[in-house]
């Protein structure tokens, strides 16, 4: 992929202009419909068609992990270069492009092809549809940090987490409406128009000049080293890494549950439904999070969503009928939403140097990304417990989920949180 040269910088940089949380936040809605459709409604049932129910633990979390470890080199790479050329939104533009490319593989491997011959063509176009996504994200996160001031970073977060949480509920909608009779195609076509829409929003609405970010020297940045050595940015990154080994220990795995544990005739809308109950919730407690948060203080909203994912990622073991789940469902996402909203605000209140905004959101990027190599261990210990007695590789990577939201509400307290955004809430 070929990178956009540098912009000459300007003698005197002008007040950057500060569009609407929802433009500046509109490309994470096509991103959420994206992931939550792919990851886990239509990946999981495709794993299935190609390899078979025995060791359909094992293949999923292979083809997450591949997607891990694309998340994990690209964001800091991409990031450090935008900080470099001073721009962010050609990398949005190329990254989409990829992208797209990447889902047409993906729908033609399911459409033509089957078995293990399907699947490596599948994971082909997983491999640049991670490759696509991440190219783009990793300098579009640095747009909040680098726009929005401090005390205002808890209302776009919010906005955020709200378009985040709208993109996975219309996904769940879309999973519902199309069920396992779907067209092989729509799918993908429905993935696609939604992420360039989203796109296209973002592209025209934030208005970015050659001069409106100075593109660094090398000696202006901070080392890795020095980056982790600050203390509000590593506990962050700790803490963001635990959340997400929770999410990720269970959420792959959903639909399967659905089917194995709530004996659910049809898993892709079951599973579906209980993403639109936890989508729902979020979306209620997203905004409230974030605008709570600027007054309060960040982590005593962490405190509470952290706890609620704990007990509910525990009670869903125990959910006698579907019913029961999906009231779980909804609590979960209560939890969830709360802490999307706090999460990229306590995050950007955590960077250390305007110099590389996108270099060290992309290095952040990676503790939302890079958990997902929690898949493969867990799709195999889930496919292992399953095998020792019927459903107890649930129990255990049900329990693991809750063992790391539980560490990361106790952990959380080590972050320093800054105050510069109102009342802070010390731990």
């Amino acid at each position: 992929m070929t990178l956009p040269t540098p912009s000459r910088p300007a003698a005197a940089l002008p007040a950057s202009p500060l569009p609407s949380p929802w433009v500046l936040s509109a490309f994470w809605f096509g991103t959420a419909f994206l992931w939550l459709m792919l990851l886990t409604i239509y990946m999981p049932a495709h794993v299935v068609g190609f390899m078979g129910e025995g060791n359909k633990g094992t293949y999923l979390g292979l083809l997450n992990a591949i997607g891990a470890a694309i998340a994990l080199v690209v964001p800091p790479l991409v990031g450090a270069h935008s900080d470099r050329t001073g721009r962010r939104l050609p990398y949005l533009r190329l990254g989409v492009g990829v992208n797209l490319a990447g889902l047409a593989v993906m729908g033609a491997a399911v459409a033509l092809l089957a078995g293990s011959a399907g699947f490596w063509v599948y994971v082909l176009g997983f491999v640049l549809v991670q490759l696509g996504n991440n190219y783009a994200t990793a300098p579009y996160s640095a747009l909040i940090p680098q726009l929005v001031p401090p005390e205002q970073r808890g209302r776009y977060s919010g906005a955020m987490g709200t378009l985040q949480a709208l993109g996975q509920l219309l996904g769940a909608a879309a999973g519902i409406a199309i069920g396992s009779h779907y067209g092989v195609s729509l799918p993908f076509v429905l993935m696609g128009l939604l992420l360039l829409g989203a796109a296209v929003v973002t592209l025209r609405g934030v208005v970015e000049r050659a001069e409106q970010v100075a593109p660094t020297a090398p000696g202006e940045v901070m080392s890795w080293r020095e980056l982790f050595a600050h203390a509000p940015f590593r506990w962050v990154f700790i803490t963001r890494v635990l959340f997400a080994l929770g999410q990720y220990s269970v959420q792959p795995f959903l639909q399967y549950y659905a089917g194995d544990v709530l004996r659910q005739k049809d898993p892709v809308m079951s599973s579906s439904l209980m993403l639109a109950c936890i989508v729902v919730a979020s979306i209620i407690s997203a905004v409230l999070g974030g605008r709570l948060s600027d007054r309060i203080g960040r982590k005593p909203v962490i405190y509470f969503a952290g706890t609620v994912m704990t007990v509910m990622a525990l009670l869903l073991l125990a959910a006698p009928s579907f019913a029961v789940a999906l009231v779980l469902a909804f609590c979960f996402g209560l939890g969830f939403g709360a802490f999307t909203s706090v999460d990229w605000a306590l995050g950007a209140d955590a960077m250390p140097s305007k110099s590389s905004y996108a270099r060290d959101m992309g290095i952040w990027h990676v503790a939302f990304v890079a958990p997902q190599f929690v898949n493969l261990p867990m799709g195999g210990l889930l496919d292992w417990g399953n095998r020792q007695g019927e459903n107890f590789g649930y129990v255990l990577v049900f329990g693991s989920a809750a063992l790391f939201f539980l560490l990361g509400v106790v952990l959380v307290r080590n972050v320093p949180e800054s105050k510069r955004h109102g009342s802070a809430g010390q731990g």
